[in-house]
């Protein structure tokens, strides 16, 4: 039993740093997408647990947030554009399926998207950049949360 509520925090935890939702509706509809279905008391005690608070998105929409913590810091966090992914200029990362969409200031997806090509991250396929946004594509089942942690840059 321990065991599994110590899987579904950590899948509540990557839910909530890859997407953006509002309600706990949205957010248990994802979980049992993820083969986690809950109750809304036990998804609130969990939310409770893991010191998840709502917060303003780029758009002005309040949205589910994880404390600032390193591993997890939600990357379109607009507080601090997130530290981490961004001297490579990432603004933000949404995943579905198995694609990964960046999104980077005007200008910067195709420096970017050499630079992670050069990085032959594993699971990561290749990259297609535009102007302002880098598709990833990502090999079938790869950990998303390790795709994360490898686009992460690590202070030297």
């Amino acid at each position: 039993m321990r065991q599994n509520k110590d899987t579904r925090l950590e899948v509540i935890k990557m839910i909530v740093s890859s997407q953006e939702l509002s309600t706990q509706e949205e957010l248990m509809t994802e979980l049992q997408t993820a083969g986690f279905p809950t109750t809304q008391a036990t998804l609130s005690r969990d939310l409770k647990q893991l010191r998840i608070s709502k917060g303003h998105n780029e758009q002005g929409r309040y949205t589910y947030m994880l404390p600032s913590q390193q591993r997890y810091q939600r990357v379109s966090d607009t507080h601090v554009a997130v530290q981490n992914l961004n001297r490579m200029g990432v603004i933000s990362v949404k995943f579905s399926g198995n694609l990964a969409v960046l999104r980077t200031p005007t200008g910067y997806a195709s420096h970017v998207a050499y630079d992670l090509d050069c990085k032959e991250i594993p699971g990561v396929l290749g990259t297609i950049a535009g102007d302002d946004t880098i598709l990833v594509i990502l090999e079938e089942g790869a950990n998303r949360e390790d795709i994360l942690n490898q686009l992460t840059v690590q202070p030297q």
